[in-house]
């Protein structure tokens, strides 16, 4: 049976301040202590990528006042622990669109939205990001951020 993959945007933030300084903005799960990740969400019907990046940001984090920076050229993949697996039926893992962003000088996060995804978040420098981040998004997110800093952006 060939596995399915929920369609998936992720965001990598990074603060206003970019390029002078590369803090990356992680949030920690509301459901998994000491599990920090990107912003990231299920593309909907008849949406675009672009279309769900800004939704998912006013959802999760309370704006969505960003810059496009780049997109990372390809889709992703990426299969579910099986603790996660049993509740994510019928979908195997995500395939993730992944884009880098830069916040707006003005913008005020908010992670006390309506449905609040995250207990709390950080700007972390590029060299941290991997001590916080879930065993299974590792190798993805270590893709990501190698491609972002080879073409010149990280």
């Amino acid at each position: 049976m060939e596995k399915v993959y929920r369609p998936n945007v992720a965001i990598i933030v990074l603060s206003h301040e970019y390029p002078n300084k590369k803090d990356i903005f992680i949030a920690e799960r509301t459901d998994l202590t000491d599990i920090w990740q990107f912003p990231q969400g299920g593309i909907d019907e008849g949406e675009t990528p672009e279309d769900a990046l800004f939704r998912e940001l006013e959802e999760e984090i309370g704006t969505n006042d960003v810059t496009i920076v780049a997109e990372f050229p390809e889709w992703i993949s990426y299969d579910f622990p099986s603790h996660v697996a049993k509740r994510m039926k019928p979908f195997a893992g995500q395939r993730q669109r992944y884009y880098l962003v830069k916040l707006g000088k003005e913008a005020k996060i908010n992670i006390q939205t309506e449905h609040p995804e995250f207990s709390d978040y950080k700007f972390v420098d590029i060299k941290e990001l991997s001590k916080h981040t879930a065993h299974f998004k590792k190798p993805v997110y270590e893709k990501v951020i190698n491609h972002f800093k080879e073409e010149g952006y990280l």
